[in-house]
């Protein structure tokens, strides 16, 4: 009887290519979250106010960087590496003559981040992404893993195109705002002539006041949400969980394609070896400056329109949201292309290992990095939410990073894994891992060693 091996893969095995781009991922979609976790937004990473007074221009900066190169490519970034470690998981079970219990170790690990997700938004930050990673795993991922790259990418980037613009559309109001903008104007139109009006243009007129109105940002508004952000810690619970309950089938469902989109694409990528440095190096200058080129001169136009504006919410629509998935998806694989150029270049390579060590403990540094801001901004005593400006938020997210990137790197130096990875991997192969490093083994410099499939 032929024995099967499975196991956890182990820290030689890892592919650090992937490790470094998890870990850049990691570490840039906290440029986004300091948003919500510091204070209330005008709308989704939209500051109030930001673009009036002594640190206007800073501030303009801060915004116009964070648009071009970290809004949405961070995330998809990410999502792209679950989809990249889903083809790796199965392919390296296989290998090792697991094939046919591959299923349920898949089933198993995405039903613990699931668990891990629920719990996270529940218990920590309702900006939880572990849900919606192990949920989309489980219902469509495992399936569609061993079709072609091309076939892949293709999907994924039609799904992004077509379904995932479309529904973010719908998401952020632009399907019902803009048109509903041009009835009100109409209606208005008819008002002045003195033309007297339907019932349906009345209700265009208060539709129209009722959408204006949820999106102006008032002192009375931005405290009220102050307020309600600033409950105890039961409290807070209380509330997350009735949110996830509430919103489940708008943003997890519907949605469902933001993250999906990305993790196909992903999973092409991993095929054709893009993620793992096997291409030329032409290859991935092409696609940097070919994404660059699509992504960057869009989002320039649109956030010079929308600050011209000064933020008005149709404006936003028009110009950020109904772009958002047009632009993500060729900004992240230039992102990607660029950070894997750098990799082959052989330059940096102690920033590059710095970097892989939060990628290797991703899990453990995401849940961290939530819990910390959590308690920086509303939890502990020092009741930062809602009082730093825009461009001090920076400080913030260069302080989060230093410890992440220090303490990911002592970690690594005593354990194999991070603490949560630990548990994730023991509970998924149903047996504890090794977690302390043997004292004979020496970190290896290559950095392109097989990864961990589980990480996130």
């Amino acid at each position: 009887m032929t024995t099967i091996s499975v196991h956890a893969t182990t820290k030689r095995e890892r592919i650090q290519a992937l490790d470094v781009l998890r870990g850049f991922a990691l570490l840039g979609i906290l440029v986004l979250n300091i948003n919500d976790f510091a204070g209330p937004e005008a709308t989704h990473d939209i500051p109030y106010g930001a673009f009036t007074g002594p640190h206007a221009a800073i501030n303009l900066v801060t915004f116009y960087i964070k648009w071009l190169f970290f809004e949405g490519k961070m995330r998809g970034l990410f999502s792209m590496l679950f989809g990249a470690g889903v083809v790796l998981l199965t392919r390296r079970m296989e290998e090792r003559g697991a094939g046919p219990i591959a299923a349920d170790i898949y089933l198993r690990r995405n039903m613990i981040l699931v668990v891990l997700g629920v719990m996270h938004y529940c218990l920590v930050w309702h900006g939880d992404i572990l849900f919606d990673y192990g949920f989309v795993a489980l219902l469509a991922l495992y399936p569609l893993r061993k079709l072609s790259a091309k076939t892949l990418l293709v999907t994924g980037t039609a799904l992004s195109a077509i379904v995932a613009t479309w529904l973010g559309m719908v998401y952020v109001g632009s399907l019902h705002n803009i048109p509903l903008q041009h009835k009100a104007a109409a209606v208005a139109e008819h008002q002045r002539a003195g033309v007297k009006l339907t019932a349906e243009e009345e209700q265009i007129q208060k539709d129209w006041k009722k959408a204006v109105e949820d999106h102006q940002a008032t002192p009375a508004s931005i405290q009220k949400q102050i307020k309600e952000a600033k409950v105890s810690y039961l409290q807070g619970v209380m509330d997350r969980s009735a949110d996830f309950k509430d919103t489940f089938f708008r943003v997890h469902i519907i949605l469902m394609s933001d993250n999906l989109s990305a993790m196909l694409i992903g999973m092409g990528l991993m095929r054709m070896g893009f993620l793992t440095g096997e291409l030329s190096f032409l290859s991935y200058a092409l696609t940097a400056l070919f994404g660059f080129a699509i992504s960057l001169p869009i989002y320039a136009v649109g956030i010079a329109k929308t600050v011209a504006s000064r933020l008005d919410f149709i404006e936003i629509d028009k110009w950020l949201f109904a772009e958002y998935y047009i632009t993500r998806e060729p900004g992240m694989i230039a992102i990607a292309a660029c950070i894997v150029m750098l990799i082959k270049s052989g330059r940096l390579r102690t920033v590059q290992q710095l970097v892989a060590g939060v990628g290797q403990t991703a899990l453990t540094n995401y849940l961290a990095t939530s819990i910390l801001m959590q308690t920086l901004f509303i939890w502990g005593p020092w009741d930062l939410y809602g009082k730093l400006e825009y461009y001090q938020l920076n400080w913030v997210v260069a302080a989060m990073w230093s410890l992440n990137l220090a303490l990911s790197a002592l970690w690594l130096r005593f354990y194999t894994f991070g603490p949560v990875e630990w548990a994730w991997r023991s509970l998924t192969y149903l047996r504890p891992a090794e977690l302390r490093r043997p004292l004979s083994e020496t970190q290896s410099n290559s950095l392109f060693r097989q990864t961990d499939p589980q990480n996130v």
